[in-house]
């Protein structure tokens, strides 16, 4: 199981609108720092947008942010970009023997105890801001700036 690489991707466009705010933030100037395609750059600046955490102009008017940091959770971003369904982040074998004890019951009992730990994870998602976030980053380029200095 693997959670989408358009949550990491999300919050590392969102981490560089905030920490270069002076730049020009263009999808191809946006993918050189992700490593990927403007293509899929596009394609999650549009969930952004959607959700209202960024502003995208057409062309190559660049994006910026849309709310400030405090006012954004990791759950805003992870919904944002259609990471998984509520309720569907573990997926089950399809098709169990239902002659089985265990396999006539085993989605039922399972089922609960993975929604359970999808709603955890989200849980800390949802406790921390993109704000907690792009301050830890920042100090840990500060440091390796200093590191390296």
């Amino acid at each position: 199981m693997q959670i989408s690489s358009r949550f990491s991707i999300g919050v590392h466009i969102l981490s560089l609108l905030a920490i270069r705010p002076q730049d020009h933030h263009t999808s191809e100037w946006l993918a050189g720092s992700v490593g990927t395609n403007p293509v899929v750059i596009r394609r999650v600046l549009g969930h952004l947008k959607k959700a209202g955490l960024a502003n995208v102009k057409a062309g190559s008017g660049g994006a910026t942010l849309a709310r400030e940091l405090d006012e954004i959770t990791l759950l805003d971003v992870y919904r944002a970009v259609d990471v998984v369904e509520e309720g569907r982040l573990f997926h089950m074998h399809e098709q169990p023997n239902p002659a089985c004890p265990v396999g006539a019951n085993i989605e039922q009992v399972l089922r609960l105890m993975m929604v359970k730990a999808q709603a955890a994870m989200e849980g800390v998602l949802a406790a921390v801001t993109m704000r907690e976030l792009v301050d830890v980053l920042a100090r840990e380029i500060e440091g390796k700036r200093a590191g390296n200095g």
